[in-house]
């Protein structure tokens, strides 16, 4: 069957996502989903939905979709692509702007579905090495076609300044995608960037801030030929016509968009203060999640006792640069209340 295979799909490791359980009583803080209910909008929409209307094919272009992304970040319709989650959008990416013998950059760690990405393609990968503390210096003739940066970055949830990240992209040759998938947990974006750049786009998702990974929206704003670049080769019909929908109207209630952001800024807070109390090593986060280093005991162990006690978080052990470290979720505040509990618990058996 190898013969039937390429030998760059049979060389590479397809993209490993966070454990989906289905047992009742889990506290689930692996995936990075928001816990609140997304906008009463949402279920208003579904009930006026006619199923005639799914025998048709949905709009092509998301037109209507388009116009509320640009008015809600001041552009025009032709500067908004919008995908099948993000993931999409960064796949397109790397088929619109890297010739073959080109290459894509990206942190690490960061984003593990970069290199994947890449190893599809078959193009050279041009990872940079984060410093001890996470942080970025860019190597002196550094090049590539494509760079993902991912900020705030995953997982680590720090945040990448805006000094930073600004002569970066200015000074760049290839595409730049800042990858904001956590921008809406942050105290400052870069989506200007990508219409004052013309080698720049932002990308966004509706999965973590807007309480909506189930239906898979994502979407990026940049210069209007890039745009048409990724529009030239998406799949004919990328985005169904309930996700079309569901997005446009909660993208246009952002009020309770921020209200969830809110509370789940607000209880990070109350997380960071007792992790840090414990003895953790607490990042500084910009996220809805929290990169934590815990005293005392591996984060392999911890992340096992925790699973014993139906708290799920993510390790990510096979990489010897994350696997002192546990991603965790932030979840409601009764959620998170009950994880401290039991690590409270832990680190005094231990």
């Amino acid at each position: 069957m190898s013969d039937l295979i390429r030998k760059s799909v049979q060389a590479m490791s397809g993209y490993v996502p966070g454990e989906q359980p289905k047992e009742e009583g889990l506290v689930k803080l692996n995936t990075n989903e928001n816990p609140y209910l997304p906008s009463p909008d949402v279920q208003d929409i579904l009930s006026m939905i006619d199923v005639a209307a799914l025998s048709r094919y949905p709009d092509p272009v998301c037109l209507e979709l388009r116009k509320a992304i640009a008015e809600l970040h001041g552009c025009e319709v032709e500067n908004v692509f919008v995908g099948n989650g993000s993931d999409e959008v960064l796949a397109l990416c790397i088929r619109a702007f890297v010739e073959r013998d080109g290459s894509v950059g990206y942190f690490d760690p960061s984003y593990s579905l970069y290199p994947i990405l890449s190893d599809i393609e078959d193009v050279e990968k041009r990872p940079i090495a984060l410093g001890a503390a996470f942080d970025w210096q860019m190597p002196e003739d550094y090049s590539a076609s494509l760079f993902f940066l991912t900020n705030p970055n995953a997982p680590t949830s720090l945040k990448f300044s805006r000094e930073n990240v600004e002569p970066f992209v200015q000074a760049f040759n290839g595409v730049v995608l800042i990858d904001e998938a956590y921008a809406d947990f942050a105290d400052e974006n870069c989506m200007d960037l990508a219409l004052a750049n013309n080698n720049v786009l932002v990308a966004r998702t509706l999965s973590k801030a807007y309480s909506l990974a189930g239906i898979r929206l994502g979407y990026c704003v940049g210069n209007a030929e890039l745009i048409g670049a990724m529009y030239k080769i998406k799949d004919s019909y990328n985005v169904n016509y309930l996700t079309q929908e569901i997005a446009r109207v909660a993208i246009l209630d952002q009020d309770t968009m921020r209200a969830n952001v809110h509370a789940i800024v607000e209880t990070r807070k109350r997380v960071v203060d007792k992790l840090s109390e414990l003895g953790f090593e607490v990042c500084d986060s910009q996220s809805n999640f929290l990169w934590v280093k815990p005293p005392g005991t591996t984060a392999k162990a911890l992340f096992e006792e925790l699973r014993k006690k139906n708290i799920i978080v993510r390790y990510f052990g096979t990489d010897e640069r994350t696997k002192d470290y546990l991603r965790i979720t932030i979840g409601t505040a009764p959620e998170m209340f009950k994880f401290l509990d039991v690590v409270e618990e832990l680190m005094r058996d231990a």
